[in-house]
C-alpha cells in the first residue's frame, strides 16, 4: 500500500482508540480504556497496510464481545 493510505489508516484507527478511551475513562470501564490505548499505540509497530486494518478491526470489536 501506499504511504497516504497507511498514514490515513493509522489516523482512523487512532481516532477510535481516542473515543475508546475517552468513553472508558468517563464510565470508569477497563476494556474500553486499554483497548483505545491498544488503538492509539499499535499502527507504531505495524507498516503493512492490510496488517493495520486487521488488527485494528480485531481490536475495535473487542469492547463489543468482552461486555461486563
Amino acid at each position: 500500500m501506499d504511504i497516504g493510505t497507511i498514514l490515513m489508516l493509522s489516523v482512523l484507527f487512532s481516532s477510535i482508540g481516542g473515543g475508546y478511551v475517552l468513553y472508558g475513562k468517563k464510565q470508569r470501564q477497563v476494556v474500553p480504556l486499554l483497548t483505545g490505548l491498544a488503538l492509539c499505540v499499535y499502527p507504531y509497530f505495524l507498516a503493512n497496510g492490510s496488517a493495520i486494518v486487521v488488527v485494528g478491526l480485531l481490536l475495535t470489536a473487542v469492547p463489543w464481545f468482552l461486555r461486563p
